[in-house]
């Protein structure tokens, strides 16, 4: 059991709104970079390969992707004030909750199918439309 202390400490610094975003995903992580007095977003997208610790504090994810036909992969905390935002693209179709297969993947292989949605969930995600003016009798 944890101490009630930790506990409030670890609430004020957990971000409010995290995406719900699973492996097998399409992201973009929006990081912070400091360079000398400037701050700046650079962003960082690929596929999620790796959750860990849940959703608590210590919760972490790994992003991989292709630059200049190398692999490159990064550990993201999920509660980082380094972590802008995050923003989820697709959503792939694994049946594996580690893709560390990819790393030996090359070309289409590394391909992931895309998860199909039910038109319910779609349309709960989907913005709602504006309503149309009624058209004016003459």
């Amino acid at each position: 059991m944890r101490p009630r202390q930790i506990e409030l400490a670890e609430q004020s610094s957990r971000k409010a709104k995290v995406p719900q975003f699973s492996v097998g995903d399409t992201i973009t992580v929006h990081v912070r970079i400091v360079e000398g007095e400037k701050e700046r977003l650079q962003p960082f997208n690929g596929v999620v390969i790796a959750r860990r610790g849940g959703e608590g504090m210590g919760a972490t994810f790994t992003v991989r992707r292709i630059v200049a036909n190398e692999g490159v992969e990064r550990i993201f905390p999920l509660h980082s004030p380094k972590v802008a935002r995050i923003e989820v693209h697709r959503s792939g179709h694994v049946r594996r909750k580690k893709l560390y297969y990819l790393r030996e993947r090359v070309g289409k292989a590394r391909r992931l199918r895309e998860r199909r949605r039910s038109i319910a969930s779609a349309r709960a995600e989907a913005p709602a439309s504006e309503p149309q003016p009624e058209p004016v009798e003459q």
